[in-house]
């Protein structure tokens, strides 16, 4: 029988808590820098769990939300585990915040923002319900339901008409790096199982210091079909799909009455996606599905704009002059 070292136990947890402590420093140091500066346009990337509580099956019992920047997701998560705070990775701005699930659902929400301050470090701190209602920052205003919300991925399963997300997967990790002009999120879905072989898809989500965007890129170890992304389909709410002139990229977008928020809100959601990596147009019961042409790489943006954003878009016909000179840029640089 091999015997076991206490020196070296006692070593590891050292380190782990060395390591967990520079993690949650880190994470302050960006906070307080932001705070600090105000009005000052900024972004932020952030990722929240419990800890010094315990695990009762799928619930974790107990604890207090640490900021961390990086997570290997314990196999006994799953929704409403009460282990990550608002259920996943956060990404801001100062006009607008999403998140985006670590679990199953892997849909993207949008928060919606009344202040141009940092808000995400205190969103969901009380739990699940609070941010699902009115606040003087804000609220999350999007209903997913079963989909991928606005921009999130997924892969198309033709034969039964639906977005396929990621009910197995071996393994799935995360990163958060905030940086001087952007943020972003960097996940690792080791094993992810729809039909066929499974593969490993690694992707990145950034947001700006400006606008209301976040980049999209997705790498997977082996091509496959049916790779796609796309925007919540809420009921009598208008569609559009608008091509670049050059014919590089395109848009799909809906703009209307689609909030949780008051009744009178308004809200307008895109897609923008290069046409050299674009299959098809697919809605279903629920979705408007981009489906991508079979490869291994793509990249895409994705954004939402709220009326009660502080000097933010308010009709719909600015919502869709903004979208047209996003159109135009990226057909004249392919970027943002």
């Amino acid at each position: 029988m091999k015997l076991i070292n206490k020196n070296n136990i006692l070593k590891t947890l050292s380190l782990g808590m060395m390591v967990g402590f520079i993690s949650v420093s880190a994470q302050s140091d960006v906070i307080q820098k932001i705070k600090k500066e105000g009005n000052k346009p900024f972004s932020y990337a952030e990722l929240s769990i419990k800890q010094g509580g315990k695990w009762e099956g799928n619930k974790y019992i107990g604890g207090n939300f640490k900021n961390v920047t990086e997570l290997q997701i314990p196999a006994e998560h799953t929704d409403h585990s009460s282990y990550i705070r608002y259920e996943g990775i956060g990404l801001e701005n100062n006009q607008v915040g999403y998140r985006l699930y670590l679990d199953w659902r892997n849909a993207t929400d949008i928060f919606g923002k009344k202040v141009n301050t940092l808000v995400l470090p205190e969103v969901g701190q009380d739990g699940f319900e609070s941010y699902h209602h009115d606040a003087p920052w804000g609220q999350d205003i999007l209903k997913s339901g079963r989909t991928i919300g606005v921009g999130s991925y997924g892969r198309y399963d033709e034969q039964n008409d639906f977005v396929e997300t990621f009910k197995t997967v071996k393994n799935t990790s995360v990163k958060v790096i905030n940086e001087k002009d952007r943020s972003y999120a960097a996940i690792d879905y080791a094993g992810w199982k729809t039909w066929g072989d499974a593969v490993d898809l690694k992707s990145k989500l950034t947001i700006f210091n400006k606008d209301r965007f976040v980049k999209v890129d997705l790498y997977l170890n082996n091509a496959i079909s049916g790779l796609c992304t796309g925007i919540v389909a809420i009921k009598d709410i208008p569609f559009k799909q608008v091509v670049s002139k050059n014919k590089k990229w395109a848009y799909i977008a809906t703009y209307g009455q689609q909030t949780l928020a008051k009744k009178e809100d308004n809200l307008g959601m895109a897609v923008f996606y290069p046409m050299e990596s674009f299959d098809k147009y697919v809605q279903t019961k629920s979705t408007h599905v981009v489906v991508f042409k079979k490869n291994k790489n793509v990249s895409y943006y994705f954004l939402g704009a709220w009326s009660q954003e502080p000097n933010g878009i308010k009709t719909e016909t600015e919502f869709y002059q903004d979208l047209d000179k996003k159109l135009e840029i990226l057909d004249q640089n392919n970027q943002l």
